[in-house]
């Protein structure tokens, strides 16, 4: 039972990120949509939640510079709920 607990919790989190990433494909395609040129510049502004600045890590024979920033916009929120509903749906 307990490897069903943990599939579950990789699955919700495949969801959620492929929800995030479709959102926010989607949002940048509807940013050139003329239709919705009025209400696109508040549907794909970016909200910085997370930055960590980039860490190097030097290997004498590579350098190596790691950095993550999470900056979400509506539409990739909107994703991300729908696909949460989806999981919980299926």
């Amino acid at each position: 039972m307990r490897g069903d607990k943990t599939k579950g919790i990789l699955v919700l989190l495949l969801f959620l990120l492929t929800g995030a990433l479709l959102g926010g494909l989607l949002g940048e395609v509807l940013a050139g949509s003329p239709a919705l040129s009025e209400i696109a510049p508040y549907l794909v502004k970016k909200y910085t939640i997370f930055e960590m600045a980039p860490a190097s890590i030097n290997l004498f024979v590579a350098q190596i510079k790691l950095g993550l920033v999470l900056q979400p916009n509506l539409i990739s929120v909107l994703g991300i709920i729908i696909a949460l509903f989806l999981f919980r749906r299926f």
